[in-house]
């Protein structure tokens, strides 16, 4: 920075302050892409699993693996990089992870194997957990507190952007070249974003940074890809009470309290576990994970619904998704004024409540519904989770003092990403066993050694129908009525995890905004609204 003696009252340099709608572009860009890569990569997930040449053959457990790769490396490192950010300056690590990104997104776009694809996908996580939390920490130090929930609200609305992007984009990739090109694309936008942030962005620091806790990271990885892979497993064999599945969700449940124990004991955690005791926070951060969870598992069978059942392409299965981005691109950036005149509370309860009744809606989805009422489930989907997203991460980023930015969005990301991954794997298996079960016995009439492969996707099954012929038209049809029948029982178990979100929410966020002269910057009580 060339100017940081003129401050404003509340010590931003005048310098930053005046170009500081410009770093919020330079911010969202780089988040662009981190969500992007998701969006994109939902919309690919089919003609990934179609058999080489035109996809890698990949299985629904290694097509959850490439999902949860990124997300579990993400999650797991999000602690630590929050931690490196605030230490060595958030502006160096988030250059260094738009690189790592930028190479891992190379290296996935030209896998040879779904095992590859998911090692690439991994390092892309690596690259993304120092992106992600950087971004809502360096927007924290260069807004004024009353300007920080319209910039967050504009921030969670550029998350909404991403995933309209995404889908679309992926769709005319695919429809123009091979499958690899939805991760080369992220190429010339991590060389565009490093050039804005070189420019633009100021660096920042905690004056007073901890230790990094290398044995408490190890512990977080450990245990969350050790329950994670139990739940995938549960699901690619279809017995949850399989004592490899029941033994492996154990550890991880098991490393995970350990995790816990280690951090509170620790005099340099990771994660300091007294910000757990504000109900406030605890609520907002419970509220993130749970709308994920539903939103990632959802979108996951969203995807085989509309190309397997429906038969639609990849673009007009992004374009189909269009609704979903665009309402929280539209109500992201406006849900802090529903929250000035209604309470934290009463909107975040609402957006779960919605939420719920819309993956409720999926039970109603048949293989000949109009496809409208589809687009209107969507929007309305995206219409609850602004209305969540939003006043949460208020809360969460305005609950510590501005040099804990990095922490705080951490904690927020990493449970964003955590209650995704869980989502993903806790849903996809349920969509996975359901599907299983109800496709088993019209799979009799095949050789003993296809039926297991036969029944570990649609996407599996019909591949073993179309090589039949004529003779595999019934599998078809029992395929798509298995399907649905998962996708119904899936839903509501997303809706039923809404719910338990919207309970909390209401239980513990607080009501209406306080008048000025309520809780300052340095307390965590904070409402999350419009600042004094």
């Amino acid at each position: 920075m060339s100017s940081p003696v003129i401050s404003t009252p509340s010590g931003v340099p005048e310098a930053v302050h005046r170009r500081r709608w410009a770093i919020l572009g330079a911010l969202m860009l780089s988040l662009l892409i981190v969500v992007l890569d998701n969006s994109i990569l939902n919309v690919a997930i089919k003609t990934i699993s179609t058999p080489e040449p035109t996809g890698l053959g990949a299985t629904q457990s290694e097509l959850e693996w490439a999902i949860n790769a990124y997300t579990l490396v993400f999650a797991g490192l999000l602690f630590t990089a929050g931690l490196l950010g605030d230490r060595l300056g958030r502006k160096k690590v988030l250059l260094a992870g738009l690189v790592v990104f930028g190479l891992g997104s190379a290296l996935a776009a030209h896998s040879g194997s779904p095992v590859q694809l998911i090692a690439f996908r991994a390092v892309m996580g690596l690259g993304a957990a120092f992106v992600m939390p950087a971004t809502l920490a360096v927007l924290m130090n260069v807004f004024e507190r009353d300007e920080q929930p319209k910039a967050i609200g504009i921030w969670a609305g550029g998350v909404g952007l991403a995933i309209a992007i995404g889908p679309i984009t992926g769709g005319i990739l695919l429809d123009h070249f091979w499958w690899g090109s939805v991760f080369l694309v992220n190429v010339p936008i991590v060389i565009i974003a490093l050039a804005l942030m070189i420019w633009l962005v100021p660096d920042s620091r905690d004056p007073k940074p901890g230790r990094i806790d290398l044995f408490g990271v190890a512990l977080s990885v450990v245990g969350l890809v050790l329950l994670v892979y139990g739940i995938i497993k549960g699901g690619q064999l279809a017995d949850f009470t399989d004592p490899a599945v029941l033994g492996t969700v154990a550890a991880g449940l098991l490393v995970l309290a350990g995790f816990v124990l280690h951090e509170k004991r620790s005099d340099h955690p990771s994660i300091d576990i007294a910000y757990f005791k504000n109900k406030v926070f605890s609520a907002a951060i419970c509220a993130i994970a749970l709308v994920f969870f539903a939103l990632m598992g959802v979108t996951f069978f969203a995807v085989f619904y509309t190309q397997s059942v429906r038969g639609y392409s990849p673009l007009e299965t992004g374009l189909l998704m269009l609704p979903l981005a665009v309402a929280q691109l539209i109500f992201a950036p406006r849900a802090r004024l529903v929250v000035d005149r209604f309470g934290v509370r009463a909107v975040c309860t609402g957006g779960l409540l919605l939420v719920a009744l819309t993956l409720t809606a999926f039970t109603l989805f048949e293989a000949d519904t109009p496809i409208w009422l589809l687009e209107v489930v969507f929007f309305l989907m995206g219409t609850g989770m602004a209305h969540i997203m939003t006043p949460t991460s208020v809360v969460i980023m305005q609950a510590l003092p501005r040099e804990k930015a990095g922490s705080a969005s951490a904690l927020s990301n990493t449970f964003r990403q955590v209650g995704g991954a869980l989502g993903i794997a806790v849903l996809g298996s349920v969509l996975s066993t359901a599907y299983r079960n109800g496709v088993e016995d019209k799979l009799s009439l095949l050789p003993p050694g296809v039926r297991h492969t036969a029944g570990e996707s649609i996407e599996a099954t019909l591949g073993v129908a179309a090589k039949l012929g004529p003779e595999g038209r019934p599998l078809v049809s029992a395929a798509n009525d298995s399907f649905l029948h998962a996708m119904h029982v899936t839903a509501l178990c997303g809706a039923g995890v809404a719910v338990l979100g919207a309970l909390v929410v209401f239980l513990f966020l607080p009501g209406r905004t306080p008048a000025p002269g309520g809780p300052r910057e340095n307390e965590a009580e904070p409402v999350g609204a419009t600042g004094h």
